[in-house]
């Protein structure tokens, strides 16, 4: 892996940035310039203005020798410069993608500076001197600046040359290249059941371990575990285990569970991969390396189709030819001690998992807000509140404020939507039918679920 590796990855660090609230809620559907939302052009000013049509042969020639031959040759020299000037004088703010894409990958404040002053010609936009990969692709994002021709080939060069693993990743398919970057990790790529084996990953666990709550004596009662329950049988995924792990593929009453949690986003989800139409292997889901709007990106390793986290939908791949969406099982958020009071017969992961490792993601390292590029973040409610998401039977994504629902529920009340009724379980919450039928619920921060599910009903009491 040291030997892929270019002159530009010789570590990582991660764009902190704050995304503050605009605007109350009465402006989230406001439009203003180009169709943007008022609250957009607020945060993020006006956009350029963006050509269409193929690029001139000037221009792709530029594009080869600064963004595709830097990288596979291994470096920056003077025909580099000349051609990222051709590039920036273009005009073309499309171009940015790409140079958001070669941002990513490099080291030292000299050429990032480089990068940084040509994206900023090109968006018309003054950039400060720092974090400019976050915030050059912040603006592309929210502006929604189109992708260059032939984007896909050549932000598929610049990624499978940096980890030769991404080679069946980068594909066509029904997800948006443009917000696909690396999240600072290698891919995982072992094979079913080899989660033994060290790699330079974050490590999935396959048919993990589990005690007794009995005998988890370790797990102290006010940590936060994702619980759930299938056919009667409970178990307890503790967020410390989690935050290492991030993907388990378990069997739980009788049902083949992929479960991927993602840290940036807050969510913990649980997706069935068995009773697969005939001809498909259960999908062995596993962590990409990869983010989407700082959302995880799980493919399968049997097939490399790329999933799309949070929806459960195949979205490259033979397993989206195929048509695969995955049935969601719900998980209800809270602590170790309430969830054993409330399935007194549960298991749950032994502390080996966590491999020694105890994180607190949440209360550290993304507490100030998103730390890769999200664009904008429908200002509703606050970018980490916690909601509880579920898509009711007519097909409409709604939220529920987590806070003030758990109080409703606590006061007696009733929570519904449609055919979607809330219920507290082991101090959390879950979704049920009116016959008190699973749903298939999770909780996640707002700006994960509102960006996944644009124009979400949000429930408030």
């Amino acid at each position: 892996m040291q030997q892929t590796t270019r002159v530009w990855i010789r570590g990582w660090r991660h764009a902190v940035f704050l995304l503050t609230m605009l605007f109350a809620a009465h402006f989230v559907h406001a439009q203003d310039v180009e169709g943007l939302p008022q609250y957009v052009v607020a945060e993020f000013g006006t956009p350029p203005e963006v050509p269409t049509g193929p690029l001139s042969k000037d221009v792709r020639s530029a594009v080869k020798v600064a963004f595709i031959d830097s990288i596979t040759q291994g470096g920056w020299g003077p025909d580099q410069a000349i051609a990222l000037e051709t590039i920036a004088a273009s005009g073309d703010p499309r171009l940015v993608w790409i140079i958001s894409d070669l941002m990513r990958f490099a080291t030292g404040p000299e050429f990032a500076a480089v990068l940084g002053d040509a994206a900023g010609r090109l968006l018309d936009k003054e950039l400060p001197n720092y974090n400019h990969w976050g915030i050059v692709t912040d603006h592309l994002i929210a502006w929604d600046i189109p992708a260059p021709p032939k984007y896909l080939k050549a932000k598929r060069a610049i990624f499978t040359n940096i980890v030769p693993g991404w080679d069946k990743i980068f594909v066509k398919g029904d997800i948006d290249w443009r917000h696909v970057s690396w999240g600072g990790v290698m891919i995982d790529d072992r094979a079913y059941d080899t989660t033994d084996e060290l790699c330079n990953c974050i490590p999935a666990a396959d048919n993990p371990e589990v005690s007794s709550a009995a005998a988890a004596t370790w797990l102290a009662d006010d940590a936060i575990v994702f619980g759930v329950e299938i056919n009667g049988e409970a178990r307890a995924y503790p967020r410390r285990i989690m935050e290492v792990r991030e993907m388990v593929n378990d069997t739980l009453g009788g049902r083949d569970l992929g479960i991927p949690y993602c840290t940036l986003c807050g969510a913990a989800q649980a997706y069935f991969t068995d009773r697969m139409p005939a001809g498909v292997k259960r999908p062995v889901l596993r962590t990409s390396g990869l983010l989407i709007r700082s959302n995880k990106v799980m493919y399968d390793v049997e097939t490399y189709s790329v999933f799309d986290t949070f929806l459960g939908k195949a979205v490259t791949g033979p397993l989206a030819k195929r048509g695969i969406q995955l049935e969601q099982a719900s998980v209800v958020t809270s602590t170790w001690g309430a969830w054993k009071a409330a399935h007194p017969e549960t298991t749950v992961l032994v502390e080996e998992l966590a491999l020694g490792r105890d994180f607190d993601f949440r209360n550290g390292r993304d507490a100030d807000g998103p730390i890769f590029p999200v664009g904008d973040v429908d200002p509703r409610l606050p970018v980490h509140e916690d909601v509880i998401g579920i898509v009711t039977a007519s097909g409409t994504p709604v939220a529920f404020e987590r806070a003030k629902a758990l109080v409703a529920l606590q006061a007696g009340q009733e929570v519904t939507v449609e055919n979607v009724r809330l219920v507290l379980d082991a101090g959390g919450i879950r979704a049920v039918d009116v016959g008190g039928k699973d749903l298939g619920s999770h909780q996640a921060f707002w700006f994960a679920w509102s960006q996944f599910y644009p124009g979400t009903e949000l429930w408030r009491g």
